[in-house]
């Protein structure tokens, strides 16, 4: 059973950065390109980094420039560094496989940048 476990998140002000990290299992990690989504209030689930098996990995929208992805494969995890937050950043974030999620997702990491 996929399971995936999101954490890291916090309350931090604009400028200021915060490292999530989501924990997989049920599924083998290694061969799937996984991603980061994120969900703000009001508004629909975005997409905000892909990381290929090998380890390149992709940012997208407002992402692009102050976002790192990464993963290690050995613990199954994959990570999301997140410099310079903007209150606009704030949402629950989410990890699953990229492009084709899984119908489970975990209970996300909430992060709130205050201005």
């Amino acid at each position: 059973q996929v399971q995936l476990v999101e954490s890291g998140g916090g309350l931090v002000q604009a400028g200021g950065s915060l490292r999530l990290s989501c924990a997989a299992s049920g599924f083998p990690f290694s061969n799937y390109p996984m991603g980061w989504y994120r969900r703000a209030p009001g508004k629909e689930r975005e997409v905000v980094a892909g990381v290929l098996t090998g380890g390149k990995a992709d940012l997208f929208n407002s992402a692009t420039g102050r976002f790192t992805a990464s993963r290690d494969n050995a613990k199954s995890t994959v990570y999301l560094q997140m410099n310079s937050l903007e209150p606009e950043d704030t949402a629950v974030y989410f990890c699953n496989r990229a492009s084709n999620p899984w119908d489970s997702w975990g209970q996300g990491t909430q992060v709130t940048v205050s201005s």
